[in-house]
């Protein structure tokens, strides 16, 4: 039942081009702008919401997939809710007890049954401990996991038959795309994984005393049930104009963009949703940060590249930005590199005028640069990496941050500034008396076993015992591929011959012999076979032939 529900909404939106969007047309279109009084999008993101907590989480992430979603229903996507009606408070607090393992009063003096904010997987309430420390105590619905999985399972299906049966399913692999949603999804459903986000970003941002992460309290945390520090404070969003003016922001919003840049290229972690609905302005003048449950890990390689290539788009090398988006993506069949390369600079060219010219308005920003990479590349063959456009949608997040704190702030000095800090530290590290010492050790190693791996490659060419082993062409397909060709010309050879020899015995014996319904019986029993074998294998090509997959060519790692 919930699959036919789930086949049912994505038959509904085939074809209004929800993922059709992949048009160079669509770059100029911001994602704050309406889709020309276009309800669809608004449509499809109600019936999202209606399907429940596994498909806000895919809105969620199909905002920050510019590649997948034309710009009008990114900006339906942006508004999404996540707000729902809170469960009662007897559950709660059966839950809270069943995870702890202890009855409330022996833990908290203080619980309120009023939660402090409600989603689709949790909601949060105030407690206070019975040390006097104010606590809040994040919940999770009862079952959610539970549902989370089941829709999985099924769009994991769904999305295995579109890949192998679509075109947009063999360029957009969706089914990976949901392997690596279900992945994170889960892992967002584990409270202790966020529990250590929380500690991992408190140190990492230690160097910045405007950031606050709250801590988490351990013993009193489970996979369910989250208990950390309580912190109050307005939301960015909310600030008063009086306030923007009589207490300076624009440090907040500078710490901000740099200790994200900082988790980014240096410790390789981006936190997937910093909005400005996750972030509240204490009355001590910090920004504390919330919701740390979704963080996507860059390995080393990807970070090297995504650094390179924001560095050289704030500086304004178009050609260097698209050599590194194709170093990082991956190569189809029918990947236009002279178009992209030409639409790439174009791009970044107009991002570079745009923030020079004064008085031009609105600049295209960092984060919108970054994610209308991902639509060229799309457009033009080429599969971008996810966290390119996971980067793209932080930067935007953090951008409107920096505007609802200060609107002076110039973000691309910040980035510029920072980035080549980066650089800096990156260079200086590499020289660190630790990395020298490894190189050596390699060096060393090198050095000691050159000597012998050359005799041995000498005494093999004079043995002229030398084999080079290519594995390019898999010997095992290639027979099996033949073999089918073979059966299938011998088969069809057969029902040939079986049709003739039906046609030649039925005209020469008519007179004499057995007949069936009037025709001679040996001659129909074998027309019948041949037909019967000639049908089978006019439906086995038409069903079980698959075009081939289009070639991919991936970058070096």
């Amino acid at each position: 039942m919930r699959t036919a529900r789930i086949l049912a909404f994505l038959f509904k939106y085939r074809k209004a081009g929800v993922f059709e969007g992949l048009y160079l047309d669509d770059l100029h279109v911001q994602a704050g702008e309406e889709g020309h009084g276009d309800s669809r999008p608004e449509q499809f993101v109600a019936d999202l919401e209606a399907l429940g907590p596994t498909f806000v989480k895919i809105g969620q992430a199909l905002s920050t997939r510019p590649d997948m979603v034309p710009p009008e229903y990114l900006a339906a996507l942006e508004r999404m809710q996540d707000d729902v009606g809170p469960i009662d408070s007897a559950t709660v607090r059966a839950v809270v007890e069943q995870e702890l393992g202890v009855r409330l009063a022996k833990v908290f003096t203080e619980f309120d049954d009023t939660p402090l904010g409600c989603a689709s997987l949790a909601q949060v309430h105030r407690a206070v401990l019975r040390d006097g420390r104010e606590v809040a105590v994040k919940v999770q619905r009862p079952h959610a996991y539970d549902q989370i999985r089941a829709d999985l399972d099924a769009l994991g299906s769904i999305a295995g038959r579109v890949d192998s049966t679509t075109r947009i399913g063999q360029r957009m692999r969706f089914s990976d795309w949901i392997h690596e949603f279900r992945r994170t999804l889960l892992a967002e459903l584990d409270y202790r994984a966020e529990a250590d986000n929380l500690a991992r970003f408190a140190e990492h941002l230690g160097g910045y005393p405007e950031l606050l992460v709250p801590v988490p309290l351990r013993d009193l945390s489970t996979g369910r049930v989250l208990t950390m520090e309580l912190v109050t404070g307005t939301k960015v969003t909310a600030i008063s104009g009086l306030r923007r003016t009589e207490e300076p922001l624009g440090r907040l919003a500078e710490a901000l963009m740099r200790g994200y840049l900082d988790q980014a290229f240096v410790h390789g972690e981006i936190h997937a949703d910093p909005h400005p609905g996750n972030l509240l302005l204490t009355p001590e003048g910090r920004l504390a940060i919330f919701d740390l449950g979704m963080v996507a890990h860059i390995p080393p390689r990807q970070r090297d590249h995504l650094l390179k290539l924001l560095f050289a788009a704030v500086d304004g090398r178009g050609e260097d930005v698209a050599n590194e988006g194709i170093a990082m993506g991956t190569r189809l069949g029918d990947f236009n590199e002279e178009r992209y390369m030409r639409e790439v600079g174009q791009l970044v060219a107009r991002y570079a005028a745009r923030q020079s010219t004064p008085g031009g308005g609105h600049p295209l920003s960092e984060g919108r640069l970054v994610l209308d990479l991902t639509r060229i590349a799309t457009a033009c063959g080429l599969r971008t990496s996810p966290e390119l456009s996971l980067l793209g949608k932080t930067l935007l997040n953090l951008e409107s941050v920096s505007v609802a704190l200060d609107p002076t702030m110039d973000v691309k000095s910040v980035v510029r500034d920072h980035l080549e800090h980066v650089m800096r530290e990156r260079l200086r590290r590499s020289f660190s008396a630790a990395a020298v010492a490894g190189e050596m050790i390699e060096l060393q190693e090198l050095l000691r076993e050159g000597p012998r791996q050359l005799s041995n490659i000498l005494s093999l060419l004079g043995d002229n015992r030398m084999q080079v082993r290519v594995a390019g062409l898999d010997d095992s397909q290639l027979l099996e591929a033949l073999q089918k060709i073979a059966n299938r010309i011998t088969t069809g050879m057969v029902i040939a011959a079986l049709i003739m020899a039906s046609a030649l015995v039925m005209r020469g014996g008519s007179g004499s012999g057995p007949t069936l319904f009037g025709y001679p019986a040996i001659a129909l029993v074998l027309f019948l076979v041949g037909a019967g074998l000639g049908l089978y294998v006019v439906g086995s090509a038409l069903l079980r032939d698959r075009r081939a997959r289009p070639r991919e060519q991936r970058a070096p790692r």
